[in-house]
C-alpha cells in the first residue's frame, strides 16, 4: 500500500517521531516538519555530526522531508499552521500532555479546521495515568515495560541497556502502522478523523507476550532473568564466547535443530538432554557447550555450521552489521554515490515503488512554498517572515 498523495504534518523531534514520519515518507508521504523558527529540531545539532552539518541521527530518520518553521506560540503562527492542517491527511506531535492544548493546536481544535485529519499524539506515558507527565526517555519506558528487568542473566546482576533505544524505535514503528491503519479506516468509511493516543511504554510492554501469562496469572514460574526458555534459562537456547572472544548464538528450541547441531559437531551423546528441566542435567550441558564453542573462532563457527540446520548465528556488532552479505543482499543498507548512507525501508513489494528522495531539509526550508501553496501571497509571506512569526 503505497501512501502516494498523504501529506504529513510532524510536529515531532528527536527520534521516535520522525522515525515513525520517516517510515511513512518511505511508503510515500509527503512529511513536512514543522518546526519552531528558533533551533527547530534539537537533533539537527545533536552529536555525532554527519558529513553534512547535521546530527547524525537527524540525518538517518529525515531523509526527504520537507521542513517549515513556524512560531506556533504566535497568533498570525497558528494562523498559518491552521491553513496548513486543512490540506493535511495527518498530524503527528510528541509533546507533554495539555502542551497542544495551551498552544491552541490539540485535536479537537484542528478538527474545525479539518474535520477528517489523522491525528496522532506519541509520548512517553500517554495522554491519561498517574505517570503522564513524568519527563522520560527510552531507558525509563523499558524500564517501567518490564524489559530492563528481562535484560540480565540473574535478579542478581545490573540491568543492560540494549543496545538499541527499543521504546523510541518500537513506538516510532507502531505509530507509524497506527496511522495507516486510521488512514485505511477513513478510506474504507468506517471511520473520519479521529485521535491516536500512543505511548512508548505501553507499546514496550506490548512485547511481553512471551511471558504475559506468568505474569499475569501469578504462576510459580514467574518470569525471572535468566530463568525462562527464550532468556538465557536452557543451555540450547543461548549465546556463547568462541575462540577468539567473541560470540555465537544457538537457538535450538526444536528437537530437530538440536539434533542437527550435535550431528554437526559429532556430539551424538548430547542428543537426548535436549527438552530436560534438570537442573544438574542443563548445567552440565551449558559447561560441554561452552568448552565447545571454545574450540573455534565465530568465523570458523559461521562456516562449519553455515549449511546445517541448527538455528545458529554469529554476534555481530552495528559496524559489522552494514557490511554483511546477507544485508547487502537484501539491499537494506544503501550507500548511494551522491547522497548519504542510509538503513532503507525494511519491507519489500513484489510491485517497485519510487524510492524516498534523499535531500536532508533545512530549517524553514520549504515555509515560503507551503505557505504559498495554502494561498498566502508574496506580501503576506514577507510579512511573516519580517515579524518572526515563521522562518
Amino acid at each position: 500500500m503505497r501512501l502516494d498523495g498523504v501529506r504529513v504534518l510532524d510536529l515531532s523531534r528527536l527520534l521516535p517521531g520522525p522515525y515513525a514520519t520517516q517510515l511513512l515518507a518511505d511508503s510515500g508521504a509527503e512529511v513536512v516538519k514543522v518546526e519552531d523558527t528558533d533551533a527547530g529540531d534539537y537533533a539537527r545539532s545533536m552529536g555525532p555530526q554527519a558529513s553534512r552539518g547535521f546530527g547524525a541521527i537527524f540525518e538517518m530518520v529525515n531523509r526527504g522531508k520537507r521542513s517549515v518553521a513556524i512560531d506556533l506560540k504566535s497568533e498570525d503562527g497558528r494562523n498559518a499552521f491552521y491553513r496548513l492542517v486543512e490540506d493535511a491527511d495527518v498530524v503527528l506531535e510528541g509533546f507533554r500532555p495539555g502542551v497542544v492544548d495551551r498552544l491552541g493546536i490539540d485535536y479537537e481544535t484542528l478538527s474545525e479546521y479539518n474535520e477528517e485529519v489523522v491525528y496522532c499524539s506519541l509520548t512517553g506515558y500517554g495522554q491519561e495515568g498517574p505517570w503522564a507527565d513524568r519527563a522520560g526517555h527510552d531507558l525509563n519506558y523499558v524500564a517501567l515495560a518490564g524489559l530492563l528487568d528481562m535484560t540480565r542473566e540473574s535478579p542478581d546482576e545490573k540491568p543492560q541497556m540494549p543496545g538499541y533505544p527499543i521504546g523510541d524505535m518500537a513506538g516510532g514503528l507502531f505509530t507509524a502502522f497506527a496511522v495507516v491503519e486510521a488512514l485505511l479506516a477513513r478510506e474504507l468509511g468506517t471511520s473520519g478523523g479521529e485521535h491516536i493516543d500512543i505511548a512508548m511504554a505501553d507499546v514496550v510492554a506490548s512485547f511481553a507476550q512471551p511471558v504475559a501469562h506468568q505474569a499475569l496469572t501469578g504462576d510459580p514460574a514467574e518470569p525471572r532473568p535468566g530463568a525462562t526458555p527464550l532468556t538465557g534459562g536452557v543451555p540450547w537456547y543461548d549465546s556463547y564466547e568462541t575462540a577468539d572472544g567473541k560470540w555465537v548464538t544457538l537457538a535450538a528450541l526444536e528437537p530437530q535443530f538440536w539434533q542437527a547441531f550435535c550431528d554437526a559437531v559429532d556430539r551424538d551423546d548430547l542428543v537426548d538432554e535436549h527438552g530436560s528441566s534438570d537442573p544438574d542435567v542443563l548445567e552440565a550441558l551449558e559447561d560441554e557447550l561452552r568448552d565447545l564453542f571454545r574450540e573455534r573462532t565465530r568465523d570458523e563457527w559461521e562456516t562449519h555450521l553455515a549449511d546445517v540446520d541448527a538455528a545458529f548465528a554469529g554476534v555481530y556488532s552495528p559496524a559489522e552489521m552494514v557490511d554483511h552479505p546477507q544485508f547487502r543482499a537484501r539491499g537494506i543498507v544503501e550507500r548511494p554515490d551522491d547522497a548519504p548512507s542510509r538503513i532503507g525501508y525494511p519491507a519489500r513489494h513484489r510491485t517497485d515503488s519510487e524510492t524516498t528522495a534523499e535531500t536532508v531539509p533545512a530549517q524553514g526550508e520549504h515555509t515560503r512554498q507551503y505557505l504559498a501553496d495554502a494561498g498566502y501571497d508574496d506580501g503576506e509571506i514577507e510579512a511573516l517572515l519580517e515579524a518572526g512569526d515563521v522562518r
